[in-house]
């Protein structure tokens, strides 16, 4: 640290971006069109004390650079800016604001909040237009410079997972352990707690082929939140695109990669949902952290002839300009980061139509979408985009370009009005469960482009879905009006917790059938953590400030007679999916195809057995699906759905096959060969019969 007080600091090179060590000094490059000079800004271990404050030596194409001999990785820096202050015009220059490298691949501590962090004078008349001349930088956390090679994978592989088998669990890094009581304390919340061999045993259980990781990239514990005695817990909002989030690795970034390690040693891929959509600095009311003061005109979208203010297609005060070169850039390296030094199999990208909107809005062919999939690693990566924005036709779902999957907001709609009991729904479920074709048969996609989902991290828990009928968010401090308030939910009699055994059954029966319906379909399924067993967030919809027992796994519960009953449950659904191809087709081929005397490709069928002719009509239906399996033999499956309040008696249609009954969400116990040519299928249920078939079998 000595030698760096005083050595001069040497030109650099303008690549690569951030702080690189070479074993002899480091290397800093950023990026500023707008900057007339930036300063290099050197802290002791604590990060306290600035002990040095030097210009970069050089400028080159737009990228700021220096070189300090003798340098040595855990160095602690940051920097500051200088240009125009003139937001009216975009800019919002300020060197007494202490400015996170965008690059930092570890931060030193959390923010802690105070009026200094804002580059203008809060209460001030006119508002965002004044310069606030004080120094943020005890507040800020500092960027560390990290070694090249921190971590050593030995002869880990990561798994090879098709798109056809994969079946994704959304978990949350801090939830998924707060509450393991057989865990040491210090482990609890940490990503370290995802490669607890408990853990992984419990996804393998479940059939689980990868993890979705919420948010890990460090993000800001938002000022109004903890002004309520809050906290940001689900993470959407970025504070650093490269450093994990210092609360779930406190023993350092190798956490994560030790947890990935293990998980990719059991088999299990690992996604991180991903926010480059927007930036925690929020709107011009927002605080001057790293980007805004590095360059605002360049990293955020702002409002033509307006560019005191941000286009906010994300709902969160500003958007991030992925149409800049530069911005793209450090969205592609981050990417690259993530995939080649943590490991990491894919991404989910938050609001993903933000990042496909150019000038003209949103386009297949954005920058974004032809630079990810060209790029010779992440085109390997498993990429899934959140199809929709607030912004002018925000809604996307089925318009990404092939290589994209997609959440699919339809398929979770669709199959929670059928279980509900809604009318009219027999087309929007059939569609639902042949891969959404209406949507996503173009292009030469498939069928695992749809990612189904019934619940996820927004929203009630499965449990919540089937026992309130409205949202109870009281407890997130706005009057319990925030989240959706059209849940397609139903109670069925009672709002929340009862000791009612008649609706507790109904509710039991709703819930079993909503996963059958989402491990039965045609796409890749995709289940919230916790509702493998029953975890409930007691009604509350939007759990994204509430960093307690509230949004915790319930692993009490997960050990419950009904709690076990449910997982096995789910690993039954994940065991059949697997052992029957019919459950998940790899192509939208024709559905009308007969692949032997009386057997199409797909066909549905009304309770007497008789051939669908009125979708719109009616609620319960069959569903028979044929595929070539194994020996060329047809993999038959007949799914037989009653979503209404009664018992319905289906009748088998011919031809006349062996039907091994494989399920019965009414009653788990059966698994038996079907005697008769009629199924009775209780209310609120599904039976799955499965068969093999050759030309020979029928009669």
């Amino acid at each position: 640290m000595d030698a760096t007080l005083s050595a001069p600091l040497e030109p650099g090179l303008p690549y690569p971006l951030g702080a690189t060590s070479d074993g002899l000094g480091v290397n800093f490059a950023v990026f500023s069109a707008n900057a007339t000079s930036i300063d290099l800004c050197l802290f002791d271990p604590k990060g306290r004390k600035e002990l040095r404050r030097v210009p970069l030596p050089e400028c080159t194409d737009e990228i700021w650079h220096g070189y300090l001999p003798d340098a040595e990785p855990g160095l602690l820096y940051g920097y500051r800016a200088y240009g125009p202050f003139d937001p009216v015009h975009g800019h919002r220059f300020n060197p007494n604001k202490l400015l996170l490298d965008p690059y930092a691949r570890q931060l030193n501590a959390p923010l802690r909040w105070g009026d200094g962090l804002f580059g203008y004078r809060l209460g001030h008349s006119k508002g965002d237009l004044t310069l606030d001349r004080r120094d943020s930088a005890p507040l800020m956390p500092k960027g560390i410079v990290t070694a090249d090679a921190p971590f050593n994978w030995g002869n880990s592989r990561p798994p090879s997972v098709s798109w056809e088998d994969t079946v994704v669990y959304e978990v949350h890094v801090r939830g998924a352990s707060m509450q393991r009581e057989d865990l040491r304390a210090p482990l609890r919340g940490t990503a370290a707690a995802l490669g607890d061999p408990k853990f992984i045993d419990h996804l393998m259980r479940l059939g689980v082929t990868t993890v979705e990781i919420m948010p890990v990239h460090a993000f800001l514990q938002d000022r109004f939140l903890i002004e309520r005695d809050l906290r940001n817990y689900w993470g959407y909002s970025s504070l650093s695109f490269f450093a994990p989030e210092p609360a779930y690795t406190p023993q350092g970034p190798n956490e994560l990669r030790q947890a990935i390690r293990r998980l990719h040693a059991a088999g299990i891929q690992v996604w991180l949902d991903v926010v480059y959509n927007h930036t925690c600095e929020g709107n011009e009311w927002g605080p001057t952290l790293s980007w805004r003061g590095l360059d605002n005109a360049s990293y955020y979208r702002l409002i033509p002839g307006e560019e005191r203010y941000y286009i906010n297609d994300t709902g969160c005060g500003n958007t991030l300009n992925i149409s800049h070169p530069r911005v793209l850039q450090m969205v592609m390296d981050s990417l690259r980061y993530w995939a080649q030094s943590y490991g990491v199999d894919g991404f989910r990208f938050d609001l993903g139509v933000t990042l496909g909107r150019e000038g003209t809005g949103f386009d297949q062919g954005s920058g974004f979408f032809d630079a990810i999939l060209q790029d010779p690693v992440l085109a390997k990566c498993k990429l899934i985009s959140e199809p929709w924005d607030i912004g002018p036709d925000g809604y996307q779902l089925g318009n990404h370009p092939p290589g994209f999957a997609e959440w699919n907001g339809a398929f979770r709609d669709n199959a929670r009005r059928y279980w509900r009991g809604d009318e009219g729904q027999r087309g929007a479920i059939m569609d639902a469960l042949t891969g959404s074709r209406s949507l996503f048969d173009r292009r030469h996609r498939r069928p695992w482009a749809s990612v189904n989902f019934i619940t996820a991290h927004d929203g009630f828990t499965l449990a919540d879905l089937v026992s309130y009928n409205e949202r109870h968010n009281e407890a997130n401090g706005e009057d319990g009006q925030d989240g959706h308030s059209d849940n397609l939910s139903n109670n069925w009699g009672v709002e929340g917790p009862t000791d009612d055994v008649a609706i507790l059954e109904t509710r039991t029966r709703v819930a079993r059938s909503l996963l059958a319906t989402l491990y039965f379909s045609d796409g890749t399924p995709m289940m919230l953590a916790g509702d493998e067993f029953g975890n409930t967030q007691s009604g509350n919809n939007n759990a994204y400030c509430q960093d307690n027992a509230l949004s915790w796994l319930d692993w009490n519960q997960a050990q419950s007679p009904e709690g076990r009953e449910l997982s096995a449950y789910v690993g039954r659904l994940t065991e059949l999916r697997r052992a029957h191809p019919s459950l998940h087709a790899q192509r939208y081929l024709d559905p009308a195809q007969e692949l032997a005397p009386g057997m199409r490709r797909v066909e549905w069928f009304e309770p007497d057995g008789q051939p669908l002719t009125q979708p719109e009509t009616g609620a319960a239906l069959g569903l028979r699906r044929a595929t070539h399996g194994r020996n060329n033999e047809l993999d038959i499956t007949l799914l037989l759905l009653n979503p209404t309040a009664d018992p319905v008696t289906f009748t088998v249609p011919g031809p006349e096959l062996s039907w091994q009954r494989a399920l019965d969400s009414a009653d788990l116990s059966v698994s038996d060969a079907l005697q008769e040519s009629t199924v009775e299928v209780q209310a609120h249920s599904v039976v799955l019969l499965a068969t093999t078939f050759s030309a020979g079998d029928a009669q």
